[in-house]
């Protein structure tokens, strides 16, 4: 046995081994920028944000950690912490009745959170951008183009989930059920059969019918003589001439010789397996069907590269062409666009410009009016749905809905091509009527049901703001909602939207639904007088109040039953006052920081199907800038979005550190 002598020693050796020695902790550095504004969060700003009371959600534990990462978990909450400076920028923050900073801990504050963020920026990182599926008006589009076939993708496919930041084209949301997946096989079927049964159609895609012609007819009783040749050559032949164009068209580029291959396999298989009397035919059609439930065709597909890669790489020209005709036309490339990218021609910025202008000057741009527009304005609802009740306006007929609908798609339609003034979108003397819709606005003069360009008298109308779609979607059934339509102004023309209420906030006295006299002003100045409510609504309620002239489904009224209309209620948060719905919009118009960064997120998240982060800042602010210096100009902003690195690139390494990219 060890004595106890060697034992101890043994033990004394083996617990002093560096294998067991407890390992030095590393000292502990805090961040010079962290230090500068620690002091001042932790008074002015910590004790609203924290785990426990959390205002508008958000807490600064983290900051007060003493972890060394700091910066990086501010970064990473970076739009978080821009909105915070915006917030300190505009005096919203800290909240009235709280100590004010000092000018010294402003400029502190300020300036080193925007160091700290924008040293971690880098303009030449595009995002990641999914592969998506083809929204519904982007499938029925398609199918239009492709086949001359009109489908109702809304009516016909389960609807698609919501969150796309407003937008149906979001990737997302934008996911492959099995459900889905058997309607698309259903609408294959219906599609190629209306194209068969219908010459016009049929003939569109098949130009000449090869299997009745004299020569095909020939040519194959020849060949029947020689066992070395296959007779079906020529029939192959005549296919491949539909087969391969129709599917690069569907695809949006060039086939692989081995989806060549498979799609003639499946025709030949068809043609061989049928005694049909037009069996070409028939075998055509169950091919093109294939081409339909492909998920080329389905799915907006970019390639990846085969390997992680350290940098941004360029979309080929077939996958630009095809982000240029989804962005602009929500359909596929036309022969044009498509012969640009074959030549490789658009990667020249200058051929890249000749394709926007031309795109926008053909009809095809309407459908991105219309789906950037209603979706952006949230109206696009009014289209199936009526959102007021019934019983209380029976004024609000389907084709009343659809006018008021018309107007705001014909309206953007013409800011984006004819005015090309985005600032009119807020301002203007003119909008878009029918004879139904003019009526209801009290104007007189607008004959017949076509919509036209009608120049206003009255100046509380041009613009969105003026328009039935928006103020009938941003009221509530029974009455006008002044918290929907301030809360709408802030979030979609401002892109300053108020914290989301409090648990406790509570709701309107239901007497504000029923009573058509009841002032909702008096009944909101009671509902804000609650300490926890009078912040936000100090911001929404002066807008709201400024649109209350207009009723439920946007009539003008200057009574609340027999009690006048005040307008002059408070002063918005910036210290403006105003007397009616055209000084408000006069206001707004001078917003122009607030307008061109909104436009630019939206068009962006659009342009692009996902959502803007904190390191698209940079190419945001990019954005901004050019809306400002030429003057909300449509053509020459839309230009410079699809010249942006987001647009033009992608990467598929979600960890790369990206290099500089070489100027195109």
């Amino acid at each position: 046995m060890l004595r106890k002598s060697t034992l101890a020693l043994l033990l004394g050796t083996f617990l002093a081994s560096p294998l067991l020695a407890e390992e030095p902790k590393k000292e502990y550095k805090p961040d010079p920028l962290i230090l500068k504004i620690k002091p001042i969060l932790e008074q002015h700003c910590f004790p609203c944000h924290h785990d426990t009371k959390r205002s508008a959600g958000i807490s600064l534990k983290n900051i007060f950690m003493g972890i060394n990462d700091t910066k990086a978990l501010m970064v990473r909450d970076g739009k978080v912490w821009m909105n915070a400076v915006k917030q300190i920028q505009s005096g919203a923050m800290p909240p009235s009745g709280e100590p004010r900073l000092s000018l010294e801990e402003h400029e502190t504050l300020t300036k080193t959170i925007n160091e700290i963020l924008y040293s971690s920026l880098n303009a030449n990182n595009p995002g990641r951008v999914v592969m998506r599926r083809l929204s519904h008006s982007e499938y029925e589009y398609s199918v239009l183009n492709l086949v001359g076939v009109s489908y109702d993708a809304n009516e016909k496919f389960p609807s698609d989930a919501s969150g796309g930041k407003g937008f149906d084209n979001f990737a997302s949301t934008l996911f492959l059920t099995p459900l889905k997946m058997e309607r698309y096989y259903e609408a294959a079927e219906e599609i190629m059969d209306e194209a068969y049964s219908k010459p016009a159609l049929w003939e569109k895609i098949v130009p000449e019918n090869y299997a009745d012609s004299f020569w095909l007819k020939i040519k194959n009783w020849v060949l029947s003589f020689f066992t070395t040749v296959d007779p079906n050559e020529g029939v192959l032949n005549a296919a491949t001439e539909v087969i391969v164009p129709f599917a690069s068209h569907a695809y949006r580029r060039f086939l692989e010789p081995a989806e060549k291959e498979k799609l003639l396999s499946l025709f030949l298989k068809v043609y061989e397996g049928n005694d049909a009397e037009d069996r070409y035919g028939v075998a055509l059609k169950e091919t093109l069907k294939a081409v339909l439930v492909s998920p080329n065709f389905l799915y907006r597909y970019e390639e990846e590269q085969p390997v992680p890669i350290d940098h941004p790489y360029a979309l080929s020209n077939f996958e630009l062409a095809s982000r240029l005709s989804y962005f602009l036309w929500s359909t596929l490339p036309d022969k044009e666009l498509f012969d640009a990218a074959y030549r490789g021609d658009l990667e020249d910025p200058a051929v890249l410009k000749l394709q926007v202008r031309r795109m926008l000057q053909d009809p095809k741009a309407k459908r991105f009016a219309e789906s950037f527009s209603t979706q952006w304005f949230g109206v696009s609802r009014l289209k199936d749905t009526n959102p007021v009740d019934p019983g209380r306006f029976p004024e609000m007929t389907p084709s009343l809905r659809n006018a008021m609908y018309q107007e705001t798609v014909e309206y953007f339609y013409h800011v984006l091509t004819k005015s090309r003034n985005f600032l009119e979108l807020i301002d203007s003397d003119y909008t878009f009527l029918n004879e139904e819709l003019a009526k209801h606005y009290g104007i007189a003069g607008v004959k017949g049901s076509a919509m036209r360009r009608v120049t206003l008298q009255d100046r509380n109308r041009g613009g969105v703001l003026g328009m039935a779609s928006v103020l009938t979607s941003t009221s509530l059934p029974l009455r006008t909602s002044p918290v929907l339509r301030g809360k709408w102004v802030l979030e979609e023309l401002l892109g300053t939207p108020a914290p989301p209420p409090p648990p406790d906030a509570g709701q309107l006295p239901e007497k504000a639904a029923t009573d058509p006299n009841a002032s909702i002003r008096d009944l909101l100045v009671l509902h804000r007088s609650k300490p926890a409510c009078a912040g936000c609504h100090q911001k929404m309620d002066p807008i709201g109040f400024g649109l209350e002239n207009f009723d439920p489904i946007g009539r003008w009224r200057t009574k609340y039953g027999a009690k006048p209309i005040q307008i002059v209620w408070d002063t918005l948060p910036s210290g403006e006052t105003f007397r009616n719905p055209a000084e408000l919009k006069k206001i707004l118009v001078t917003k122009e920081d607030e307008f061109a960064r909104v436009l630019s997120e939206k068009m962006f998240v659009y342009a692009i199907g996902r959502d803007v982060g904190f390191t698209d800042e940079l190419h945001i602010q990019r954005l901004t800038k050019h809306l400002k210096q030429n003057r909300f100009d449509t053509e020459k902003f839309i230009m410079e979005l699809v010249s942006i690195e987001p647009f033009r690139y992608k990467v598929n390494d979600k960890g790369a550190k990206f290099k500089v990219l070489a100027s195109k």
